[in-house]
């Protein structure tokens, strides 16, 4: 009991401490390509875009080098349950009414259940192999040169707190340490995240994939649920539903391309049949629930509820 206990704490802290870095890490990302004179909509494109998935994928990357590569599919489908029926249904249940002016019905929400057929067909045969990797990172590219294009239209300006802390053409030895500290930090938060799951599937025999399915997903999530929170209390809806939609994108096309450069993923026939479709049907559902660009409290309440259901499907209440 004493040995759970204590690789359940290493799990918590090591995963905060992933969460965290990553975060350290995407600040001072922005803080050196603003340096170098990098135009704001390229780092928003890229390095933010990355950061907010960061903590997944360097945990999936760490599970496949580990021969535990069944972790990233619970990541990946976890990650995006989470995000549409947790963060997206809280966020919209805590106020009347979600609006958004931005019409993401004509590319932006093709392209999240485009990524989601992508996924289904990928994994059936229950392997997801190289060359699946190379047409998902393909996807990554095309998603990353729409958002480039986006954000060059709209002149897109990243709000962050780095502004003043920005000369261009000077790099600040703080902002550098911390860009090398928290990649440091991010690895080894990481290492020891993984390292907690596969023990504790060992001593509770539980599978790899569930607990990423849950424990992993929910807290690489926790910083998209205080974005989106904030986001939708301020009364920028869109930065909220963006933020998720992104989100979601990344996790399917880079989440799961990049780690498997390093070695096919093994998908288990439990994924692929209640998971995979629970994943798909929600993303269905916020495809439909997007169409009027409005999104209404009892929908958010909806949302929850199937998030409550997935946690009792998945602990086999």
């Amino acid at each position: 009991m004493l040995t759970v206990v204590f690789w359940i704490v290493a799990f918590v802290i090591s995963l905060l401490f992933l969460v965290k870095a990553a975060d350290y890490f995407t600040e001072a990302s922005e803080k050196v390509g603003l340096t170098f004179g990098i135009p704001r909509f390229i780092i928003g494109g890229t390095i933010v875009a990355f950061g907010t998935s960061l903590p997944e994928l360097v945990s999936s990357l760490i599970a496949t080098i580990n021969g535990a590569s069944e972790i990233v599919i619970g990541n990946v489908i976890g990650s995006n349950i989470t995000n549409i029926a947790l963060i997206l249904g809280i966020s919209v249940a805590i106020v009347p009414r979600v609006r958004i002016d931005r019409n993401i019905i004509d590319v932006d929400l093709p392209i999240l259940f485009g990524s989601s057929i992508f996924l289904a067909f990928s994994i059936l045969d229950g392997v997801f192999s190289l060359s699946e990797a190379v047409i998902f990172l393909g996807g990554l590219v095309l998603y990353i040169l729409y958002i480039l294009k986006e954000q060059r239209h709209e002149e897109v300006s990243i709000e962050k707190k780095v502004k003043k802390d920005v000369e261009k053409g000077k790099l600040k030895i703080r902002t550098l340490l911390s860009l090398i500290i928290s990649a440091i930090v991010v690895w080894i938060g990481a290492k020891y995240t993984i390292e907690s799951v596969i023990t504790l599937s060992e001593l509770l025999n539980i599978g790899t994939d569930k607990i990423a399915l849950f424990a992993i997903a929910l807290g690489t999530s926790l910083p998209e649920l205080a974005v989106t929170i904030s986001a939708i209390r301020n009364d920028r809806g869109e930065m909220a539903i963006g933020n998720i939609l992104g989100s979601n994108i990344f996790n399917t096309f880079a989440v799961m391309g990049i780690p498997a450069l390093f070695g096919s993923l093994v998908i288990s026939s439990e994924m692929i049949v209640f998971y995979l479709p629970f994943m798909f049907a929600l993303t269905l559902l916020f495809f439909f629930m997007a169409q009027d660009k409005t999104f209404a409290r009892w929908e958010g309440l909806l949302l929850i509820l199937f998030y409550v259901f997935y946690l009792v499907k998945l602990m086999g209440i």
